[in-house]
């Protein structure tokens, strides 16, 4: 059949069908192009960060699981199982998990390496919420003032990828240290160390 005897429609339809076959095979490069390029584990993590933010803790854990898998050392991936078992409530994990992290990037971390030193600090700063939710204000505490003195900026600023948490007035890691250590030093009998509205809005910080 020549392209003559074709009607409008027939061309219109081919037309259409080829500019979605063109988006469809460039789409699917560039989602293949940015796994192949990523460092090993990157996808994963952001593909893990994209379902805590979802709340799809299982999902979540699997998908950081696998990122550690391909990048045993992978400190975003690391952090990010962390925290989602902490929103998990499975609180034993995420304190392993956290003070594992710490252990590691203690270690490890340069002086000139800011970045790691920020998830250092985040990884405190986290750490702190976990305390501080169980009741165990003592640990919190220290780990809210570690936060800070490795780095203030990290856990209180927007972090470099996201905040997990979001809220409309959060409670910063430096308004929380103060207001515990305000009422650890008051007699126990007059402390008032748990206000749920207040509570309710520490974020957790991801760089």
């Amino acid at each position: 059949m020549s392209a003559r005897a074709l009607s409008p429609a027939v061309i219109r339809r081919f037309v259409i069908l080829m500019m979605v076959a063109t988006f469809v095979m460039f789409t699917v490069w560039a989602v293949v192009r940015e796994y192949l390029e990523a460092p090993p584990g990157d996808y994963e993590t952001r593909q893990g960060d994209i379902l805590l933010t979802d709340r799809k803790y299982d999902e979540a854990i699997a998908k950081f699981s696998e990122a550690l898998d391909r990048s045993p050392n992978h400190r975003g991936a690391m952090m990010g199982r962390a925290i989602t078992l902490l929103q998990a409530e499975r609180h034993d994990e995420a304190e392993a998990e956290f003070s594992h992290l710490i252990a590691f990037l203690t270690e490890t971390v340069e002086p000139d390496d800011a970045t790691g030193i920020g998830v250092l600090a985040a990884a405190y700063a986290n750490r702190g919420i976990l305390y501080d939710r169980e009741g165990r204000f003592e640990a919190a505490l220290a780990d809210y003032q570690e936060a800070l003195k490795i780095d203030a900026g990290a856990v209180e600023g927007p972090g470099l990828m996201h905040k997990v948490l979001l809220h409309a007035r959060p409670s910063t890691v430096a308004d929380r240290a103060r207001y515990l250590q305000e009422q650890l030093a008051l007699p126990e009998s007059e402390r008032v160390l748990h206000i749920p509205e207040i509570d309710a809005r520490q974020r957790m910080h991801k760089p």
